[in-house]
């Protein structure tokens, strides 16, 4: 990577997001084509694995970044403004149906998924333990790699709220996911 490449990349999509909020509907579909998978990607962890929530919650996000991008004032990354767009979505939504289980189905000690499909499995029952607070502040800041302050905007939270959901939830992990700690 060239020295100049991400100052590049990001003047191109500020170029890009100018041009979309301009009505350059073919500028905005490359911003859709830069960040969907992404935005489906984080919305299908929030989502617990239900892909046709979290692709709705994505299209719906679109849909109000189309819309609002005239107004976007680029205080913040297109990335992370785009994202609490899609949390706004997600809290507009009628409450979701309650689980019947939130763990993953117990495959017992020998599984003939790939190597690490154990690993995942309990990461997932991990991360079903955490808090709904925790568990969203932890997959922004680490799933979605923005930093807590963006997380703070994303989830309109005060800066120290989300720091101390992070370490909350790592912490929660750490004692859940100790058995792992010295596996081969």
């Amino acid at each position: 990577m060239t020295p100049g490449a991400p100052a590049a990349s990001v003047q191109a999509e500020a170029m890009l997001v100018a041009r979309a909020a301009a009505g350059d509907r073919s500028a905005f579909a490359v911003l859709v084509q830069a960040h969907q998978g992404y935005l489906r990607k984080l919305l299908g962890r929030v989502c617990r694995g239900d892909q046709g929530r979290a692709d709705d919650l994505a299209q719906e996000a679109f849909v109000r970044a189309w819309r609002a991008l005239p107004r976007f004032r680029s205080e913040a990354r297109f990335r992370t403004w785009l994202t609490r767009l899609a949390y706004s979505a997600l809290s507009a939504e009628r409450p979701a149906l309650p689980w019947a289980d939130d763990a993953p189905p117990d495959l017992g000690a020998q599984s003939d998924f790939a190597p690490g499909a154990d690993w995942r499995i309990d990461l997932d029952r991990a991360m079903a333990g955490l808090s709904e607070a925790q568990r969203h502040a932890l997959l922004l800041c680490y799933g979605a790699d923005l930093s807590h302050a963006e997380a703070a905007l994303v989830l309109g939270w005060p800066l120290g709220t989300v720091k101390t959901q992070v370490l909350r939830a790592k912490a929660r992990l750490r004692a859940q996911l100790q058995a792992w700690e010295n596996t081969p």
